[in-house]
């Protein structure tokens, strides 16, 4: 089935230039120029999936998250423009599962929706109660276990929920305990070949996933940084 995305930004361009390119995919998008109009609209009839700018009049993407998850679970990715806007989401925990900096690749925003929307239908797929996990799908290194069917991640049993973008990070360098990951290798496998992103985009990923391991285990230390060269998953 095609899935509808619901993408809400105050920037007419925006709007614009990303529902045909969204639509080109074979999405069907409906737009929104504010938050409430966007609530309004999807507390009737929900999306698969929504894009939600950050700053916009009315009501701001935040808020507007908080709203929506008391209603539903639908996967949120955030436009932002401001690396301290992400930090202060993770910070009050509010529940989007990706965001694309701006300005933002077009390609890039849709492969993270692709990535979402696979995610949620493996989630929602029945499983028997008897059946065993795939093994090659599991990936288990020490008190780390990362489903890589279904995205979810688990240390000391406790889940830590990441964005697409850190998953496949953290996908990367636990493959190999021990081996170095320079910034390039961790670029190429969360971005596309044709996206430049600089090496602070990397560190604030690296960032995030240890602050998120730390909410539940504060002395968490397996992502180590060799400055100058990289970063490697040291297995615990």
């Amino acid at each position: 089935m095609t899935a509808t995305i619901a993408l809400v930004d105050d920037d007419r361009n925006i709007l614009t230039s990303v529902t045909i390119a969204l639509e080109s995919e074979g999405f069907r998008v409906r737009t929104y120029p504010d938050g409430q109009k966007a609530y309004d609209a999807l507390k009737a009839n929900p999306a698969d999936l929504a894009v939600l700018d950050i700053k916009m009049p009315r009501m701001d993407g935040m808020e507007l998250l908080r709203r929506l998850r008391e209603i539903t679970d639908m996967p949120v990715i955030f436009l932002t423009s401001k690396d301290e806007e992400i930090d202060e989401l993770l910070g009050l925990r509010m529940g989007a599962d990706d965001y694309i900096g701006k300005p933002f690749s077009q390609r890039l925003l849709i492969e993270r929706i692709r990535s979402l929307l696979r995610r949620m239908e493996v989630r929602a797929a029945p499983v028997e109660p008897d059946a065993e996990p795939d093994e090659d799908q599991v990936m288990e290194r020490g008190r780390l276990n990362l489903d890589l069917l279904r995205h979810t991640v688990l240390w000391d049993g406790l889940e830590v929920t990441l964005t697409v973008t850190e998953f496949l990070i953290l996908q990367t360098l636990a493959q190999h305990p021990g081996h170095v990951k320079s910034r390039d290798q961790l670029m190429d496998t969360a971005y596309s070949d044709d996206i430049y992103v600089d090496d602070r985009t990397i560190d604030s990923h690296i960032k995030r996933l240890r602050k998120k391991f730390r909410i539940v285990d504060k002395e968490f230390a397996s992502i180590e940084t060799l400055y100058g060269v990289g970063y490697r998953f040291r297995e615990s």
